[in-house]
């Protein structure tokens, strides 16, 4: 782990540097799926990408049930997309959405699963904090087994003082790396968007390189 200093407080930061995308196109389910993949298969330094969603779209996580999904929001109007990441079900309708990928190799893509996720979420605690919300990593003991990720806080999902479920995310390490697809309840726009990346990026490392892929 990586210590610095900011505001006469010490933070632990968790990468040296890391790219972070804007992403300014919304695109459908399996073109966001298909950048988080190709990201993960290309990337030779941290990338964290933000992203919207063109179209009402919920993702499902790699090992459930479509039928599963589909009963958790049965009044959505979603179309469904399979992440390449674990968890529950995501209406990304109203939520900030980002994906963090790690190259294997890295420090963290090396921590065992539960670790990494702590790691990442305390960050993203921290980005809340600045922005008044008052959130904590639960400790699963308020997990309800249900499908719909909101509706189920596991081990270091982030949530508020009535346990309600602010943030989660999926992972899955791969010879490649280590791919966190997450989501924030509450969707922003563009500009508060960038805001938060912005901030995100500089809590997870010292060095931050703003990029544009195309």
């Amino acid at each position: 782990m990586i210590g610095v200093f900011a505001q006469g407080a010490r933070v632990t930061r968790c990468m040296e540097r890391v790219m972070l995308w804007c992403d300014g196109a919304e695109r459908s389910g399996p073109d966001n799926m298909a950048v988080d993949e190709w990201m993960l298969e290309t990337a030779r330094e941290p990338v964290i990408r933000v992203y919207g969603w063109l179209g009402e779209w919920g993702s499902l996580g790699y090992f459930m049930g479509l039928d599963e999904a589909r009963a958790s929001f049965p009044d959505g109007g979603l179309s469904w997309v399979r992440r390449w990441t674990g968890g529950g079900v995501v209406n990304h309708t109203d939520d900030w959405t980002y994906t963090l990928a790690v190259p294997g190799g890295h420090p963290l893509a090396a921590m065992r699963g539960a670790e990494s996720y702590r790691v990442i979420h305390e960050a993203l605690a921290r980005v809340l904090a600045e922005e008044g919300a008052a959130v904590r990593l639960s400790t699963g003991a308020d997990s309800t087994g249900a499908a719909a990720c909101f509706q189920n806080p596991v081990g270091f999902d982030l949530v508020d003082a009535s346990v309600g479920k602010v943030a989660g995310a999926g992972q899955r390490r791969t010879r490649f790396g280590l791919l966190h697809q997450g989501s924030v309840a509450g969707k922003l726009d563009a500009a508060r968007s960038v805001a938060r990346a912005g901030t995100l990026a500089r809590a997870l490392a010292c060095e931050v390189e703003r990029v544009e892929c195309g």
